[in-house]
């Protein structure tokens, strides 16, 4: 089964209600190993689960009444969200515009792709990793390009103290290391 995208915003287009949208006139900015794990999840949905649904659909539905065949039903749902979702990777796919964090220059400040820690008002630190739309996820510290802490971080370099807009009011934090993927840490 695939692992659809939290519901993060409103939707991307008609093919996937859940993802988060790519703003207008913006591109679909991805790492490589964002681009990469877009590809997979693309490929095994077409090489592995597809095949293995229809073959339990047609199975399924050589054994008569379609009406109330449990098999039929379920794998003719399932085999429409895995089309959807297929649809959906394709069109981000071929929309991607691949950003790589190793081939950055001006790594003393903060761009797509790199990792920032920062302190906030209650002097507690957090590590945030810039990536695309579709590779946010914040059990991973991974937070979209477009997302509140990244538009306020992005261009500011060690030292700077940045305002972020929260919901509970804006908050100043301190940007104290960034890195950058193949950077030590020192």
């Amino acid at each position: 089964m695939s692992s659809l995208p939290p519901n993060n915003s409103a939707p991307a287009d008609d093919d996937d209600d859940d993802a988060p949208r790519i703003p207008a006139g913006s591109k679909n900015y991805m790492t490589p190993a964002g681009f990469e794990a877009l590809q997979t999840e693309l490929r095994t949905l077409l090489r592995v689960e597809r095949p293995k649904v229809v073959e339990i659909v047609a199975w399924a539905a050589g054994n008569g009444d379609r009406s109330e065949n449990g098999d039929y039903l379920y794998g003719k749902k399932r085999l429409r969200e895995i089309d959807r979702r297929v649809r959906f990777l394709t069109k981000r796919l071929e929309s991607a515009e691949v950003v790589d964090p190793t081939r950055q220059t001006r790594r003393d400040q903060v761009f797509f792709g790199a990792t920032v820690t920062f302190a906030r008002d209650d002097e507690t630190e957090r590590t945030v990793t810039i990536v695309g739309i579709d590779e946010a996820d914040m059990d991973k510290g991974k937070v979209s390009w477009i997302s509140p802490i990244a538009r306020a971080l992005l261009k500011a370099r060690v030292g700077d103290v940045v305002l972020l807009r929260t919901p509970a009011g804006p908050e100043e934090i301190e940007v104290i290391s960034i890195l950058y993927p193949g950077d030590r840490h020192i």
